[in-house]
């Protein structure tokens, strides 16, 4: 491998990035391949990403950089500090491809950790993929998540309290996972369960005791937050959770709007107690997965602007502590304080707008490019039309004119739809109205399942076959001028609104109150895709 740190790109381009596999990708393994880029010349580990994603024209990447033996590595990439793991970010449901970029750098310029991230052109197996962003993987690290490194030893006293790095997710047989005992909220959610993962240490280092301990440690603080005494200074949830990162992750996730806001890629990480006895607290972040965010998501009330996300949708449960959280004068206070205090700086619409048009300008030379290779990602007036007069699909948005060609699956959870009377899936397109099917489960066909030519009678959808996000989107875009003005609207529209009902928080604000309550369904951890994309 050859490692030149110079870089030579111009500053009208972006980087370029060319991968070489010899082997097709699965969305399990890492499989080897071959990297260029300015600053690499060498080995990596490759794998698909991603849920419903995977069935995206553009493809989601994890990379792990390797030496010629295969073990990982750590280097810069592009001016990023060193590190082996990363994520190449397919924008596609996001014609602005600003949306993540965003969501990282304000959660950065509210003074904490976010992943940095760079916008590049990919070409895979010498063809042209498109636009991607280029991201740090959410690991531990003293540049990344700074939590202490924990060993197989560290299994009693203050040495297995911390670090960990804990997720809310869907989740696979290779996860470290426990179920919450408080169950979660929502509106016509089809489980009350809520499961959480331990990402670091990884499950095959993590050591018994400190799954238990973590485990433990977690209950607490959700018991805790639902206590009688919760907001007792001493005895309630302030002595477990660091506070004002809880403050600034409500008030990041209630700008977003995100559709999976808290109940999906919602990361945590515990530190280690100090000796002194103070801290090993629990800290809200990083954030992640905000494509489906600002207005660009027809479903969990995401393109509702006086919608909260704290209140939870009709997909997976949204943890109730958020809610409880907000039933303390003292902490809608914090938030109050903290967000007028965030609206004269990093969260003003001057540095917010500024920040995308910086993204517009610096993209501007190679969208013609981008959009030629998706062109369904752009639709015509004429289309726009058309598909606002058609119903959506089962409420949930509309449904491709050609269809879309469904991945073999390894297996498929089967449901008893005399019990329900329909799945929410968060890993393939849900549907929160709820969409008939016939009672005594569902087998899916072999070989996937392709929709007839034209789509199906009655429903709507944006241009040609394969368009996937015809599913997800509130809305569609003749230009990208279009998208960018429409985004800065929303953004402006929900600030006012976030503006007028924050002013209440230590007033006569009310938050609304789900108490939680076990609903018995099927958990649903993720499905295990087990197929293979050919190379093109």
């Amino acid at each position: 491998m050859a490692l030149a740190m110079t870089c030579t790109t111009t500053a009208d381009e972006l980087p370029h990035i060319s991968i070489t596999a010899n082997t097709a990708l699965n969305a399990q393994k890492k499989v080897p391949a071959h990297m260029k880029t300015d600053g690499y010349d060498g080995s990596i580990g490759i794998k698909l990403r991603g849920n419903s994603s995977l069935s995206f024209n553009q493809k989601k990447y994890t990379i792990e950089l390797r030496n010629e033996q295969g073990d990982d590595i750590d280097a810069p990439l592009l001016g990023m500090p060193t590190h082996s793991d990363w994520v190449l970010l397919a924008p596609y449901n996001d014609v602005s491809m600003v949306r993540d970029p965003l969501a990282f750098q304000l959660w950065r310029d509210m003074g904490h950790w976010g992943p940095r991230t760079k916008m590049v052109e990919v070409t895979f197996n010498g063809d042209y993929r498109g636009i991607y962003i280029l991201s740090e993987a959410i690991k531990r690290g003293p540049e990344r998540v700074d939590i202490s490194k924990l060993k197989k030893t560290d299994v009693a006293g203050r040495d297995v309290t911390g670090g960990y790095l804990l997720r809310i997710d869907t989740y696979n047989a290779d996860d470290a996972t426990f179920p919450s005992k408080v169950p979660g909220i929502g509106d016509g959610i089809m489980t009350s369960q809520i499961t959480w993962s331990c990402i670091y240490p990884k499950k095959s280092k993590l050591q018994p005791e400190q799954l238990q301990y973590i485990e433990a440690f977690v209950d607490t603080v959700e018991q805790t937050i639902q206590a009688d005494y919760f907001a007792d200074p001493l005895r309630g949830y302030a002595r477990y959770i660091d506070v004002p990162s809880f403050v600034d992750y409500f008030i990041h996730t209630e700008l977003s709007l995100n559709a999976d806001g808290y109940k999906r890629s919602a990361y945590f990480y515990k530190e280690k107690l100090h000796a002194d006895g103070t801290g090993g607290k629990l800290v809200a972040g990083p954030v992640w997965d905000y494509n489906l965010a600002y207005g660009n998501c027809n479903f969990c009330n995401a393109n509702k602007i006086d919608a909260w996300c704290f209140e939870g949708g009709n997909t997976q449960p949204t943890p109730a502590l958020w809610q409880r959280l907000l039933q303390d004068p003292n902490f809608r206070k914090a938030v109050k304080q903290r967000y007028q205090q965030l609206r004269k700086g990093a969260l003003s619409n001057r540095a917010i707008f500024g920040y995308i048009d910086r993204h517009a300008r610096l993209l501007a030379p190679h969208l013609a490019k981008h959009f030629e290779k998706y062109p369904e990602l752009l639709v015509s007036e004429e289309q726009k039309k058309q598909a606002a007069q058609q119903p959506a699909f089962g409420g949930f948005g509309q449904m491709p004119f050609g269809g879309f060609p469904m991945p073999q699956f390894d297996s498929i959870p089967q449901f008893d739809f005399s019990r329900f009377p329909m799945p929410r899936f968060d890993s393939i397109p849900q549907f929160p109205s709820g969409f008939p099917m016939m009672p005594g489960g569902f087998q899916m066909p072999e070989g996937g399942f392709q929709m007839p030519e034209g789509g199906f009678a009655g429903f709507g959808g944006f241009g040609g076959g394969g368009d996937m996000i015809g599913w997800f989107a509130a809305y569609r875009v003749s230009s990208y001028d279009e998208e960018i003005a429409t985004l800065k609207q929303w953004l402006a529209d929900r600030l006012a609104f976030l503006d007028q009902q924050i002013a209440r928080f230590d007033r006569d604000f009310e938050p609304r109150i789900q108490e939680p309550k076990e609903i018995k369904g099927p958990s649903f951890g993720g499905f295990n895709f087990n197929f293979q994309f050919p190379q093109q």
